[in-house]
């Protein structure tokens, strides 16, 4: 007796599926690259700067994260 076994992922197609993972990608990528430059810009102020916008410099890996990832 064969048996045989379909797959179905909610209805979706596998040129849909395909669509979807690039579109997660490039999101990811916009993500880290937000995160990236955020980090970056936050870093290169000095510790008399942070402390005027009221920025520790140990928060601004959270910060960045916060504000790519959350915000």
């Amino acid at each position: 007796m064969a048996h045989t076994a379909t797959l179905t992922h909610g209805g979706f197609n596998l040129s849909t599926r395909i669509a979807n993972f690039i579109e997660r990608v490039k999101e990811n990528r916009a993500r880290a690259t937000e995160y990236n430059r955020t980090y970056t810009e936050l870093q290169r102020l000095t510790n008399r700067e942070l402390d005027d916008i009221g920025i520790r410099r140990c928060d601004i890996a959270d910060i960045a994260r916060e504000h790519a990832y959350c915000g």
